[in-house]
């Protein structure tokens, strides 16, 4: 197992850069603590696996280093890193049984058969695959297969990180909870180094201690999920985490307070001088029906069975509720409270300022 750093890194698929658009990845500067759970979430596009497969040395960066502990491995091939990638489809040898192919990567590198037979059998009560070790691996359904995906990954103890690409793309979506709650459990047992990769928010809330948010080649936030949730360092994160998102909408900035529609809304941070762009960013959790706030107009309601989306119109604005099922949504002067501790200022689209202004 291995901390991972990357150094200064950036990379391009061009032999000659010559704008921005040509980075795959542009700045990263990131660092995984041996043993962490990790997911790198973002958009189709955004530069996730192009980051993991320069981790795992099917890529070699354009510009930076990648170092496992303080060793520099940017350059070395990916047998040389003691790396187990799971991709997004399944990775077996269809006419072997379940049990070569947990074998395989241990026999290839000369293990004995003591040794191979006590781990893959230990792998495979990890993996719920004790029953198939005998079976055809052609035989098992999509999920079965990824689990033998997933066992591999397992099976060697001298993998520095376990690496997932998108793993749960072919698995039907009643099972994909379990094989998520399966890796984390995994994680907790065998406390390797894992990242994994995803453009589903559950997948990566569920699974990751820490979550790095990227979006066009930039990592725009690292924190665990509360933080994602609570605190979005931009608004991207905001939107992008939650569902709904978060209401974002601008507003206009006077010594460091935000004013919509000339009315000042309190919020946990302060406003920087020479704003240019200002919005207001808060979550539906965070805006409630009061006696005294700002006037609205309810639009529409939408029952989702737990909680109701009410989307109202307020100071010229399209926002978004969550209110609880069987809680009153009053029909005529309806009026909206805005949590200030749950009410920010982004700036160019990143959060503004010190906290603590009311």
């Amino acid at each position: 197992m291995a901390k991972i750093t990357l150094s200064n890194m950036r990379h391009s698929y061009l032999a000659q850069p010559s704008s921005d658009d040509d980075w795959a990845l542009k700045q990263l500067d990131l660092e995984w603590e041996d043993g962490g759970a990790y997911a790198l979430l973002g958009p189709s596009g955004c530069g996730k696996t192009t980051l993991l497969n320069i981790i795992s040395g099917l890529l070699v960066p354009s510009h930076g280093k990648i170092l496992f502990d303080e060793t520099d491995v940017s350059h070395l091939p990916p047998n040389k890193r003691h790396i187990a990638q799971v991709f997004q489809f399944p990775v077996i040898y269809d006419t072997m049984t379940v049990y070569d192919n947990l074998a395989f990567p241990l026999r290839n590198r000369g293990v004995d058969e003591k040794t191979v037979d006590a781990r893959v059998r230990e792998v495979a009560e990890m993996t719920d695959l004790t029953q198939m070790l005998k079976r055809r691996a052609s035989k098992l359904t999509a999920d079965g297969k990824q689990k033998i995906s997933l066992g591999r990954g397992m099976v060697r103890t001298d993998v520095n990180a376990i690496l997932f690409d998108e793993p749960l793309t072919v698995i039907d979506p009643h099972l994909k909870f379990q094989l998520r709650s399966k890796l984390k459990e995994l994680h907790h047992r065998v406390k390797r180094t894992m990242i994994y990769v995803t453009h589903d928010q559950t997948e990566a809330l569920t699974f990751a201690d820490k979550v790095v948010v990227m979006n066009m080649g930039k990592v725009v936030q690292t924190g665990t999920p509360v933080d994602l949730f609570e605190k979005p360092q931009h608004t991207f994160v905001g939107h992008f985490i939650g569902s709904p998102g978060m209401n974002i909408f601008p507003c206009d900035v006077h010594s460091g307070q935000a004013y919509v529609g000339g009315e000042k809304i309190a919020t946990a941070n302060i406003a920087g001088e020479n704003v240019s762009r200002a919005e207001i960013g808060i979550r539906p959790e965070f805006i409630s029906f009061s006696d005294d706030g700002l006037p609205a107009r309810i639009m529409r309601v939408s029952d989702t069975g737990r909680f109701n989306i009410v989307e109202a119109e307020c100071m010229g604005q399209s926002l978004k509720l969550l209110i609880d099922e069987g809680a009153e949504i009053p029909a005529d002067n309806v009026k909206l409270n805005f949590d200030p501790a749950n009410t920010r200022i982004y700036v160019d689209g990143w959060l503004s300022g010190s906290e603590g202004a009311q």
